[in-house]
């Protein structure tokens, strides 16, 4: 059996895991959700500071203050960043990487340096307009993403602001991606193929891909397939 962390992606906190959580334990698998600093519960007076440095932090607290070994390691969404970074750190404690429909970390390079310029100006304003945080989605957001509108209104209940600092700061991988035993996990819903680089990662004999027919938060909209991909990977 396998130690599985399971870290949220931008807005989330270890919440949106509760139901692939329970269904791993139901496997035998240890189960260990992530709450990022700066979100959900750990939202607070000055999180607009946190930066990415802090979340690859919790990640591999998580790990070590568990003594961890046998982890596979999910990161959903922007959270492939900060655990793609946990991962390289890790060591022998990892048995696998899993990007859920995520970003990959590249050394040297932030959550939003592959957006187009427009892009990076509407995320500048953003984050100006909201005092240093990247505001959550709003239930229009999600539309056409497999979600039943009870999924919508939890999640924008529960999502919180993310912490800017850490979509503006660079990854620093010791070492490359590339070499970790990894799976990528693409929603189907949420666009066909993985992006140009994840795309060139996937020559590497250590990656796999692996696809679900649903949205960008498979978490909350097929919770069962998910923990069903997840636990044969573990």
């Amino acid at each position: 059996m396998a130690n599985f962390v399971l870290v949220p992606g931008a807005w989330l906190g270890a919440w949106a895991w509760d139901e692939v959580a329970g269904l791993l334990r139901a496997d035998g698998h240890g189960v260990y959700a992530v709450t990022l600093s700066g979100l959900a519960d750990r939202f607070g007076p000055g999180a607009e500071e946190v930066g990415q440095a802090q979340h690859v932090a919790d990640i591999v607290a998580v790990v070590e203050d568990n003594d961890l070994h046998d982890v596979v390691l999910a990161g959903h969404s922007y959270a492939g960043i900060p655990a793609g970074q946990a991962a390289a750190a890790i060591g022998e404690r990892l048995r696998r990487m899993v990007y859920v429909d995520a970003n990959v970390p590249i050394d040297g390079c932030s959550f939003a340096d592959g957006w187009s310029e427009e892009g990076r100006a509407w995320l500048t304003d953003q984050l100006a307009r909201a005092g240093g945080y990247w505001p959550p989605l709003t239930a229009e957001d999600y539309a056409g993403q497999d979600l039943t509108e009870p999924m919508i209104t939890r999640i924008v209940d529960l999502s919180t602001p993310h912490p800017g600092r850490a979509i503006q700061e660079p990854a620093r991988l010791p070492r490359p991606i590339t070499e970790l035993p990894t799976t990528y996990l693409k929603c189907l819903r949420d666009g066909a193929t993985p992006t140009s680089t994840v795309l060139t990662h996937l020559k590497s004999p250590q990656w796999t891909l692996a696809e679900l027919d649903t949205g960008h938060w498979p978490m909350i909209s097929r919770p069962t397939e998910l923990a069903k991909l997840l636990s044969a990977l573990g």
